[in-house]
């Protein structure tokens, strides 16, 4: 918006010079149209004979010489400076009007968007988030300042919705273990349910879904914040999935999912065998693709497949990129959730979440672009949902 602004005001100076230019070139014309009517009017009430010998001496040069002024003095009928003097007031009486008004139109093309922006965004500041900048008659870069302005004001609503929205469900998901434990420790206080081992898990398991909606909300912030803790290296992607599939066997089978595998062996010809090292913190990429795995396992078991694809691609325009596609058979992403896949507690009205903190795809974007990677949600090849994970080659 600054570059535009400059820009603006250069071609306000353009056109006020401009202006200032056709002002002067005006009251140029109106002077020497003014001398040429009065230098008529002089010539038509001279006598014949003066007549002709004035043209004499214009035609060898000698309008100037002194029988030419002692004819002006003779016949010129007021004094030299009456013409001077009524030419520039006759200049100044039509230039003025149109030096105004063209300066007063200049003015109020420049100065009407930016009215406009000034009353937007006091309203912002005072937590209107409904209001836009009107573009009118403004073009090219004013108009584009003015639509870049109302884009800067949709990102901050966008935000502000956002924090109120995450704010709402934070307390809601705090206020959900926290109640459950100050009813069933109450219940433990007065006798009416046993202190045994039964209670005390479920008990433990409250406090833990506390504990990983805090540290969640505490990875969001810190990345919000531009502060997130990564330990960056060359991390092999073949290893690192090769390493992780196995923790997660156990739930794959016990949800009846088969896991199809596409990762390069490993006993390719060495000269190969670094295509797919990315530069990144291996802890988060643990925790990205981890979370991506138990996404697809909470959310769609009942496809009963997942596949994990590796993949280096070769864009037209760009740098070669490491891919991870994680593709699930399940029902897919709700309508009301696919514009915004990576919401945060992002989930359909009067559903309880029965496991998670709601916040593993906002962590899975937030992780992934701060070690300048990119994250996209589509459809798979089985109806399902597929994520798709995009880090330069190291």
């Amino acid at each position: 918006m600054a570059r535009q602004l400059d820009r603006i005001w250069v071609r306000f100076g353009v056109w006020m010079s401009a202006a200032l230019l056709a002002t002067i070139a005006i009251m140029a014309a109106g002077v020497i149209l003014f001398a040429e009517w009065q230098y008529k009017s002089f010539y038509d009430n001279l006598p014949q004979p003066l007549r002709s010998e004035l043209d004499v001496l214009e035609a060898k040069d000698l309008g100037n010489s002194s029988r030419a002024m002692e004819i002006y003095n003779q016949y010129w009928r007021n004094d030299l400076l009456f013409g001077e003097r009524w030419s520039l007031t006759i200049g100044l009486l039509i230039c003025l009007p149109f030096g105004l008004g063209i300066g007063f139109w200049i003015s109020r093309l420049i100065t009407r968007p930016l009215a406009s922006m000034a009353e937007v965004a006091v309203r912002v500041e005072q937590g209107d988030f409904s209001a836009r900048a009107t573009i009118g008659a403004a073009h090219g870069e004013m108009a584009d300042m003015v639509t870049t302005f109302n884009r800067m004001v949709d990102a901050l609503e966008g935000l502000e919705y956002e924090r109120r929205a995450t704010a709402a469900s934070v307390s809601h998901e705090l206020r959900t273990p926290i109640t459950v434990l100050q009813a069933r420790l109450h219940a433990i206080c007065d006798g009416v349910i046993t202190a045994d081992k039964a209670e005390f898990s479920t008990l433990l398991h409250q406090v833990q879904h506390l504990g990983r909606l805090v540290g969640d909300l505490h990875t969001l912030s810190m990345a919000d914040a531009d502060q997130l803790s990564l330990v960056k290296r060359r991390v092999d992607m073949i290893a690192l999935v090769s390493d992780i599939i196995p923790h997660y066997q156990p739930q794959l089978d016990a949800n009846q999912m088969v896991l199809e595998l596409d990762l390069p062996t490993l006993d390719e010809d060495a000269s190969e065998q670094d295509w797919a090292d990315i530069k990144a913190d291996p802890d988060r990429m643990r925790q990205i693709i981890s979370n991506l795995i138990s996404n697809a396992v909470r959310h769609a078991s009942q496809g009963g497949w997942l596949g994990m694809q590796l993949r280096r691609e070769n864009p037209e325009n760009g740098p070669d990129s490491v891919v991870l596609r994680i593709s699930d058979a399940g029902p897919g992403l709700p309508a009301e959730l696919q514009q915004f896949p990576f919401q945060r507690f992002s989930q359909l009205p009067g559903k309880r979440r029965s496991e998670g903190s709601g916040l593993g795809l906002s962590i899975v974007k937030a992780l992934t672009i701060a070690q300048g990677g990119a994250v996209a949600v589509t459809s798979s090849a089985r109806g399902g949902t597929c994520f798709t994970l995009r880090f330069p080659v190291a």
